[in-house]
């Protein structure tokens, strides 16, 4: 195993079950070290929510994830966490969270059923490719080192968060060797936004809720959080995907906000035409509408008139989405045509891929953790095809 976050972790524990003996790499000093900063968060597991709609988070890698993940759903990885000792919950937005709502604990009974099955942890080293003899090489603080295995398995993460090991340099080694890799994008990100210095001065931190967020025809009611460089969020993360790939067709992208969702536009534009007396319109707005004050500060930025049409559609242009190292997850990676149905590497036999390494991309709320889950028991099931 080359890789030693949740895929990684999760495809090692199934070879060793069965029997096989397994010895994980990785470059940093420890394990786990993307997925303890995602506790930090409550480590957001998966998600309750039915499979075919779960499926469709996938968008077009939906039709090669999904026998991996039918064979390993949600349910499944609740039960995993369960036989570790990890009680599990349902919050109220469907996302499935450990009890203790840390990744620490976790972690820790994980490695200790780890250990138990005899699997080897072998950290600081940093994989470099294979010799002449086909053997891995990894650069360690002791020199270079030559391994001969029967089967790897890479877990070598995406291209962000490089400060914690996922910095993508494996795509050039793999290029070379006949792998299409296709190029890194950020993948819920924050987006860019111009704003003017009295906005971001007054703004920056605070939240937008309740709204819906429109794209493209899409609607996703949630929030976000006004930042000094843009905006981001968990509304904002559902949209990037989209939002991303208008920016990079056309070199910016209108993001429309229903700042009262839930509020008919008729129903509005009545409660706008009340006589306001002396009152202010931050005041009147917030008393017959409740219009808050960023939603107020929004519309005087965009330049509208406060009017019923532009609180339900308030556009706001957002010029570039977030620096791929500051974004949660990446788009791109090992390209399907390359990859076989035990996810085994057509141009490299005997070598296998799993988790984000491979070119699939989906929204937070436990999409992420559970495609690396599924995807790591599928090509450990593709190893043991190979070595039985």
């Amino acid at each position: 195993m080359i890789g030693a976050g949740p895929a990684g972790l999760f495809a090692a524990e199934t070879l060793a079950q069965a029997g096989v003996a397994v010895t994980i790499y990785d470059r940093m000093p420890s394990p786990g070290r993307k997925l303890l900063i995602a506790g930090r968060g409550g480590l957001n597991l998966t998600h309750s929510e039915g499979l075919e709609a779960f499926l469709d988070r996938y968008g077009s890698a939906r039709e090669r994830l999904e026998p991996a993940m039918r064979e390993f759903p949600p349910d499944s990885l609740r039960a995993w966490a369960h036989g570790l000792g990890i009680e599990t919950f349902v919050g109220s937005s469907g996302r499935i969270f450990p009890s203790a709502m840390k990744a620490t604990p976790l972690l820790r009974a994980w490695l200790r059923r780890l250990d138990s099955l005899g699997v080897q942890l072998a950290t600081r080293h940093a994989w470099q490719g294979w010799d002449a003899q086909g053997r891995l090489v990894f650069d360690t603080p002791n020199g270079d080192v030559s391994v001969a295995a029967d089967a790897t398995i890479l877990a070598l993460g995406g291209a962000s968060w490089p400060r914690l090991g996922s910095d993508g340099r494996w795509a050039e080694t793999l290029r070379a060797r006949g792998v299409e890799v296709t190029k890194f994008a950020p993948a819920n990100a924050g987006f860019e936004i111009a704003w003017s210095d009295l906005f971001r001065a007054k703004f920056a931190g605070v939240p937008l809720k309740p709204a819906t967020f429109y794209f493209e025809g899409r609607g996703v009611r949630g929030e976000a959080m006004i930042t000094s460089y843009g905006i981001e969020g968990g509304a904002i993360y559902a949209l990037s995907a989209s939002l991303r790939d208008a920016i990079m067709r056309d070199g910016s992208a209108v993001l429309r906000i229903d700042l009262r969702p839930g509020e008919l536009l008729s129903d509005l534009a009545d409660k706008l035409a009340r006589p306001r007396g002396a009152k202010s319109d931050s005041s009147f707005l917030r008393g017959t509408i409740g219009l808050t004050q960023l939603g107020v500060g929004l519309l005087r930025e965009a330049g509208l008139s406060i009017t019923a049409n532009a609180i339900k559609s308030l556009p706001l242009t957002l010029r570039a989405p977030r620096p791929l190292e500051r974004a949660i997850s990446s788009a791109g990676g090992i390209a399907w045509d390359g990859v076989g149905e035990n996810f085994e590497l057509r141009a490299l036999p005997g070598t296998f891929a799993a988790g984000e390494m491979l070119d699939w991309e989906a929204p937070t709320g436990g999409y992420l953790l559970q495609a690396c889950f599924s995807t790591a028991r599928a090509a450990a099931l593709g190893v043991l095809g190979r070595l039985t």
